[in-house]
């Protein structure tokens, strides 16, 4: 090998090696676990598309708010809620509420998980639902609410689990409709490390 070819092999390796420490490296989508009375669900959440609804969710788990709260509103074909009711049906205090974020691209289908809210598009805070099948036409801007809810994640693990959940009987329990006649509960909600 002449002295020109090793020259060119050296400036080629050093290109190489600059573009590789330059290149941004991109951590992994967050993963929440959440280990419910009925198995576990592990949920990617999409810090890109749902920024906002995405770090509100995650200082809810970081503080330990979702641990021994129960899912207190089961509609087959429809949604499971949980993130706000202690099994005494307490609501628990939460942080204010954040901005709606359902214009985002991402879509109410089957596994994915949205904020819940009341009807002020911007007054979600700690609750949330799993979808149990594509609510796309009721649920994303357009539909039924013309704000719409924002997805922000995915169930990557326990699909089955939210089905065993649309499963329970359910009944009223003072004002509250759709609640679980035995208690599905959220055990912990932990981020994956």
């Amino acid at each position: 090998m002449n002295r020109s070819t090793f020259l060119r092999i050296v400036v080629a390796f050093a290109a190489l090696a600059t573009l590789a420490i330059a290149k941004p490296v991109h951590a992994a989508d967050p993963v929440v676990i959440l280990k419910t009375s009925l198995g576990e669900i592990d949920i990617q959440l999409d810090p890109k598309n749902a920024p906002k609804t995405t770090a509100n969710f995650l200082a809810y788990v970081k503080k330990g708010f979702y641990d021994g709260t129960i899912f207190h509103r089961i509609i087959p074909g429809f949604v499971v809620q949980g993130g706000g009711f202690t099994p005494d049906m307490s609501e628990k205090p939460t942080d204010p509420p954040i901005k709606n974020e359902a214009s985002n691209g991402l879509h109410n289908l089957r596994g994915t998980i949205s904020m819940a809210r009341t009807n002020d598009p911007d007054s979600a805070t700690s609750q949330f639902f799993l979808n149990l099948v594509d609510n796309s036409s009721k649920l994303d801007p357009g539909g039924v609410s013309p704000d719409g809810y924002a997805v922000f994640g995915k169930i990557t693990k326990g699909l089955d689990v939210i089905d065993k959940m649309a499963a329970v009987p359910t009944g009223s329990v003072g004002p509250f409709q759709d609640v679980p006649t035995t208690p599905v509960t959220l055990i912990s909600a932990t981020i994956e490390k």
